[in-house]
């Protein structure tokens, strides 16, 4: 018996060993949310007047959701500056509209852009011809999202693409018949650990309609949501802000702008819903931290 002794010992070792490596693997219970409180994840709704220019960062990874406006670059070279960005890991095109690709060849020149994506929808605009040719020159890896996409944004954050379908950029987006590049807005979900939230792009009712056919509000609840359409009332509908169910909604949009946005309708659907409001109009850029247990919104005037 004592000759097992050490036998018995070196077994009971080994397993302890083998369990504990287990639980650190991928997919082992834990193991995401530890993952998830190594790190924080900042989101910054930049204010680059009437535009959607979005800057996520996590442990791992820098990441643009729209560019903002043609005419707002000094804004996005500013906040380049300021964050001290030089490397885009990711850099996501919602839709090929000026107020949020129009800022793209301000990335291209003063980062380095590891891969791009976007909804796959073309246009004939020139900036947008000149945005693939970037692409194309550069040889930047480019993907087009489409439902059911997932992106790792690394130190745990992922990015879940819920809108558009393949089929619905292969007919276009069109509203009342006619041709519409808001309705195939890249659509997804934002999750680190407990933190979540939605970016819409300029995604109208016929978005928000098709996506709530296709996902029960489980896909979709998120503590804050990026206001569609810059609060437009072709957007924002009671279902969709049901299913939703956000404490928190963005909206990013220029003081004064010539659209009228955010549209008062909207304003009362928000406060009707107990939706806390947030407008860069008003609060300049609005940065969003969470160390995936608890965020805190704050205005950086």
């Amino acid at each position: 018996m004592k000759k097992m002794m050490p036998l018995l010992t070196a077994l009971v070792l080994f397993c302890t060993l083998l369990s504990g490596c287990a639980a650190g693997m991928p997919g082992a219970a834990g193991t995401e949310s530890a993952q998830v409180q190594s790190g924080t994840l900042e989101v910054k709704v930049l204010d680059v007047g009437q535009g959607d220019a979005i800057l996520i960062r996590t442990a791992e990874q820098t990441i643009f959701i729209d560019t903002g406006d043609l005419d707002e670059h000094p804004k996005l070279e500013a906040a380049l500056k300021k964050e001290n960005i030089k490397t885009v890991d990711k850099l996501i095109i919602t839709h090929p509209h000026a107020d949020h690709l129009g800022g793209a060849s301000v990335i291209f020149k003063n980062c380095e852009v590891k891969a791009v994506y976007d909804n796959g929808e073309p246009t004939t605009t020139k900036f947008y011809r000149d945005y693939l040719k970037t692409i194309k020159s550069k040889n930047i890896p480019y993907k087009a999202l489409v439902d059911g996409d997932v992106l790792d944004f690394g130190g745990g954050a992922s990015f879940h693409v819920l809108s558009p379908t393949a089929e619905m950029v292969k007919e276009g987006g069109k509203k009342n018949g006619k041709p519409n590049l808001n309705i195939n807005s890249i659509v997804g979900r934002l999750t680190f650990g407990d933190f979540t939230m939605l970016f819409t792009g300029d995604a109208e009712k016929e978005t928000e309609n098709s996506t709530l056919s296709r996902h029960s509000a489980p896909d979709l609840q998120s503590l804050v949501l990026k206001a569609p359409h810059h609060g437009s009332k072709t957007s924002s509908t009671a279902a969709f802000l049901k299913a939703v169910a956000p404490e928190a909604v963005v909206i990013s949009c220029g003081a004064g702008n010539d659209y009228g946005h955010p549209h008062k309708e909207v304003l009362d659907r928000y406060k009707k819903f107990n939706i806390k409001v947030w407008r860069t109009d008003q609060g300049g850029t609005i940065a969003l931290t969470s160390d995936g247990k608890t965020y805190s919104v704050k205005e950086e005037k």
